[in-house]
Parts: C-alpha cells; structure tokens; sequence
C-alpha cells in the first residue's frame, strides 16, 4: 500500500512548487511519489498486494506492467478530497486501457478489484494472495536472463512509438535496434547455429 498524502500533515502545509514557463530549464519538477516522472531505462514489474490507490494505483502504472494478489484492487480514492491525479495517472491509465474506460475510472473514482484489472488490461497476471511478490520476482528473473542491450532497445522502441505515425515510428525503432542488432544480435545468431535455443527452448540460449 502506498498512501499519496502523509496523513500527519494538512494539506495546506503541502511543498507544492510554483508554476515555471515550459522547456529551457523549466520541467515539472519531481512527481510526489518519487520516480513516476522519471523514465527508466530497464524493465519495472510492479507488485501489488492490498490496496494500491490514487498516488499508488500511479506508481503502479509507472511500471512495465503489473502482478496483482486476489484481494488487491486499484482507485482513485484521491478524487474525494478534491486531490488530483499528478503522478502520471491521466497520461498512462488511458494508453493502458482505453480512454472511455480510463475516464470511467477516473472520474468516477470507484474501487476496480483485481480480476477487473486482468479483464481490462490494467494488471497482466493475477496470482493467489502471498504469492505476488515471488511471481514479480519470477518475471523479473526471467527477463534478466536475456541479452541485456536488447531488452532494453526493443522496450524503449515500444514505449517511444506509442503515438506516433507508423513511417515515423518504423524508422525510430530501426535506428533504436540498430545497437542492439550490432551488440546482442549477431553473437545470438551464432548461437543459434551452434544449436542453442532451438525449439523454443529458453533454458539454453548461452
């Protein structure tokens, strides 16, 4: 559980910074909750067990994608008190799941259970509670085990084609792999005729 407020202190009291003219040294400054303004260059699983709601439902959304336990759900409670969505949550809930359901959600501020969040895309894996963290953990392991530059270079291909025209978003992803293709690519070849990794087999790939 993430709680957006720390409840000891009003509102009022809040750092909020003051408004700067865009670009030229004058970016949004850090989001709240740490790093939901930060764009990483490897791979986040969120794991979430309980209640994850406003200002953690947005961290949550942060991450590549998400392993939610049976009783978890994800709202945004914050709309009670009058507090807006500023981690990332009215930018990255619509690309997950649509804008009219993402605006339903929002707005209506309502509780989505887990087994919603697997329907509509909003969590990719749902495990019995306890086991949450040994499933990210899993996942996690799994990914690691790949040629590192690679992983990287396609999941930022992903991330930095949403939106834009397929010509444009073809020619980003050519010039994005071309490291990795240089790196990863031709010594995983070699690999391959060697005999690894054939059949689908993801146990021997070195």
């Amino acid at each position: 559980y993430v709680s957006t407020l720390d409840q000891r202190y009003p509102l009022g009291e809040l750092d909020i910074p003051p408004a700067r003219p865009r670009g030229n040294g004058g970016e949004i400054p850090r989001g709240p909750l740490g790093p939901t303004r930060l764009e990483l260059d490897k791979p986040v699983i969120a794991a979430v067990a309980g209640p994850a709601v406003a200002g953690g439902m947005e961290l949550a959304l942060w991450c590549d994608f998400r392993v939610m336990q049976s009783d978890a759900y994800f709202g945004v409670y914050c709309r009670r008190w009058g507090v807006p969505l500023i981690d990332g949550g009215t930018v990255r809930l619509p690309r997950i799941v649509g804008q009219g359901r993402a605006l339903e959600i929002i707005l209506t501020g309502r509780k989505v259970p887990a087994q919603e969040c697997l329907r509509i895309g909003l969590c990719e894996y749902l495990v019995p509670n306890g086991e949450v963290r040994a499933k990210a953990e899993e996942l996690a392991q799994e990914i690691a085990c790949f040629p590192p530059v690679c992983v990287r270079t396609d999941r930022r291909s992903a991330i930095r084609s949403h939106g834009l025209p397929v010509r444009d978003a073809l020619i980003q992803e050519w010039y994005n792999g071309r490291e990795a293709l240089i790196k990863d690519g031709a010594a995983g070849a070699a690999r391959f005729k060697n005999g690894l990794g054939r059949h689908g087999d993801f146990t021997k790939i070195y």
